[in-house]
């Protein structure tokens, strides 16, 4: 019998466990599934060498090797916060804004009390399973990265942004459409910032996967195994100043793990410093931003074994380009806050021609787009952004996505240092609880972002 609305809403705001699987073992075993790649490469003859992979690879340390615990609401909040920009979301359509919504009845507390998929998780259309392990992969190894980053700057406020929208300002390919094509990249960018500091970048690839994977299967048949070996190709494709100087993160969640979900997880040491920017003026991330024509193939000059200097591909941003390319993460992540409380053509301001801004400047017809037409006090605070309303067996259930008020009338006026400077004062002033009166389950954000869900209340439309 599938669950109330209620019990749903109670098993989303619940707190539980999620396994973190990161030793030195994961990291050979990784080694082992990348060979066995590198030689169905080889037999095919897909590359005339071997594929490059992000070096020095080991296990998180300390505190972030330890389990997870969250709840399935603040993961797929998660989720939702990151993908506010990506590419196959622009339109800004309600199915992509709330993309995660599908999954609220698909994770419970399994048998041994860690969070695992329920039957119907378990049992999506196989249309959807492809969608389900990259959604819900996602979700997950998001989480755990920026534990990671904020365990490491605790002092930092950490945003998370959809590497192609970054690409597309600086490595965009040339045609009637700004693609990057099929060049390998990383899925995400993390970075953690404070007003007047250095920033620091992350480098971040995630997946998930369904596969059952017992003590008889192979090291190198592990779907978790091989896409962390794809996610270091990916990762190793990018980089700040120089070669092998930006941290990374991988991570492969294992949707069906015996032991319930598990997130596989491996990190590359690196510095990742952006330069500090001034409050006001042309360097700062008010100042409208252009674009650049930046090289990829033959960028990078790395080190091969031995010592040898080589030549590989992959997604430089220049030394000299560093300061540009910090303006370029606050200025995206002012857009992205913005579209996550629903705005509209406010969001074009931050962007460039090839990330979007004709789209979003022009205004998309009824019914289609997230507006930022709803405002709630939650706890101490007023948020203002967008919401939806649908059918959880029978009963209506209101999402809610919104930012503080205060902050959200910052960027709507193009104010982003205002905006960073006046969010870092407040980002111990939010609830860190996982519900709120008249609420069911509920995600703050310390950015002032909030995503909450409740049963809607029978007098309202």
């Amino acid at each position: 019998m599938s669950a109330s609305a209620e019990e749903v809403l109670d098993r989303l705001s619940t707190e539980i466990c999620v396994r973190i699987n990161s030793t030195a073992a994961l990291v050979t075993d990784m080694g082992r599934a990348a060979a066995a790649i590198d030689r169905q490469r080889a037999r095919k003859q897909d590359e005339k060498e071997p594929s490059s992979r992000k070096p020095e690879l080991g296990p998180l340390r300390g505190a972030d090797r330890q389990d997870l615990v969250s709840t399935p609401w603040n993961l797929l909040s998660v989720f939702a916060r990151a993908t506010t920009l990506a590419r196959h979301g622009r339109g800004r359509g309600l199915a992509e804004h709330w993309q995660g919504l599908k999954y609220c009845q698909a994770m419970a507390a399994g048998p041994n009390g860690h969070l695992a998929l329920t039957d119907d998780g378990q049992s999506p259309e196989l249309s959807y399973r492809a969608m389900q392990a990259r959604e819900l992969g996602r979700a997950f190894g998001l989480a755990v990265a920026e534990r990671t980053v904020r365990n490491q700057f605790p002092d930092h406020i950490v945003s998370t942004m959809d590497a192609e929208a970054i690409l597309l300002a600086g490595f965009a390919r040339s045609g009637p459409r700004p693609s990057l094509g099929a060049r390998p990249r990383p899925d995400f960018f993390i970075e953690a910032w404070r007003p007047g500091g250095r920033s620091r970048v992350f480098v971040v690839t995630v997946n998930g996967n369904h596969q059952k994977a017992t003590k008889r299967t192979a090291k190198a048949d592990r779907s978790a195994f091989k896409q962390l070996a794809r996610g270091s190709e990916r990762a190793e494709h990018f980089h700040l100043a120089e070669w092998n100087t930006t941290p990374c993160l991988l991570m492969s969640t294992e949707l069906l793990s015996l032991d319930g979900i598990t997130v596989n997880a491996l990190r590359a040491p690196g510095e990742g410093l952006l330069p500090a920017r001034p409050a006001t003026g042309r360097g700062s991330a008010d100042a409208v931003l252009s674009e650049r024509n930046l090289a990829y193939a033959g960028a990078v000059e790395a080190s091969a074994d031995g010592g040898k200097e080589r030549i590989q591909d992959g997604f430089l941003v220049p030394r000299k380009e560093l300061g540009w390319y910090g303006q370029l993460l606050a200025r995206t992540g002012a857009a992205g806050q913005l579209a996550f409380a629903g705005a509209g053509t406010e969001i074009a301001q931050y962007l460039t021609e090839k990330q979007g801004h004709k789209h979003y400047r022009q205004q998309t017809f009824a019914g289609s787009s997230s507006v930022r037409d709803a405002r709630h006090t939650i706890g101490p605070t007023v948020y203002v952004g967008t919401d939806q309303v649908f059918r959880l067996n029978r009963i209506r259930v209101e999402a809610f996505s919104g930012i503080s008020e205060e902050l959200y009338e910052l960027l709507i006026k193009g104010q982003v240092e205002e905006y960073r400077s006046r969010a870092y004062e407040l980002r111990d002033t939010y609830p860190t609880s996982t519900t709120a009166t008249l609420w069911g389950p509920v995600s703050f954000g310390n950015d002032g972002t909030v995503m909450a869900l409740r049963v809607l209340p029978m007098n309202e439309p």
